[in-house]
């Protein structure tokens, strides 16, 4: 992946590493994933970041076909969602983080320079980026197919605006880290509204419930083969 940086005037400065496919055929357009870390990988360093679940997103992509792959980095002492990660519930907060800006903003640009089929959108994220996963869906209901948000938390008042996204949620029955009520509260809020959603708990697994999520091919799979709903 490609170490890149973007800068938003009066916003700030986004490190991110990108991955685009040395030949695309002339008029076609590409699936594009948005991977958000958790918040042991925050820095400025641009590396971090690809820690956890990139190499296995990377690995499916450049065997089963072509696709985008984006991994921002969060600076160090920021978050993706503004929010008290010990808290059983939040409320989105009226505006994005300083660094959810930048990230949308990125998105934008990158829509604009390349041929992305923009019916194949894909955010996942784990822990802190698994809050950032449900909060980019609030916030652009309508831009992205599926999510795969892992350990993280959402705010189940808006689950109605984003039930036709197709999400499946991830999280350790055991976490210690992330109640795994937020995963609960999230599944039960969006069954509610008839949401598009499927939830997966490992029972006794603690805060790293990403790495058989990434590992196992079927959910990449199952991501790659959504499209957007209307």
């Amino acid at each position: 992946m490609t170490a890149q940086t973007f800068n938003l005037p009066d916003t700030g400065t986004l490190n991110y590493r990108i991955y685009v496919p040395t030949s695309i055929a002339s008029g076609k357009k590409i699936p594009l994933v948005l991977f958000l870390h958790g918040a042991g990988e925050r820095g400025n360093d641009n590396a971090k970041q690809l820690k956890h679940g990139v190499t296995d997103i990377l690995n499916f992509v450049k065997a089963s076909g072509e696709a985008i792959v984006i991994a921002p980095q969060c600076p160090a002492e920021k978050r993706w969602v503004d929010v008290d990660w010990n808290q059983p519930t939040h409320a989105m907060p009226a505006e994005p983080s300083v660094p959810m800006k930048l990230v949308l903003a990125l998105l934008e640009d990158v829509l604009q320079k390349y041929p992305v089929d923009q019916n194949k959108l894909y955010v996942t994220g784990i822990s802190m980026g698994g809050y950032g996963t449900w909060d980019l869906i609030q916030r652009r209901p309508k831009l992205f197919a599926a999510a795969v948000p892992i350990c993280g938390g959402g705010d189940p008042a808006l689950a109605p605006m984003i039930k036709n996204v197709n999400v499946w949620i991830f999280h350790g029955g055991s976490d210690s880290v992330v109640p795994v009520i937020r995963s609960q509260d999230m599944y039960r809020a969006l069954k509610a509204c008839g949401g598009r959603v499927q939830y997966t708990e490992y029972p006794n697994v603690d805060h790293d419930s990403w790495t058989q999520t990434y590992a196992n091919v079927d959910v990449l799979k199952w991501m790659f083969n959504q499209t957007r709903h209307p």
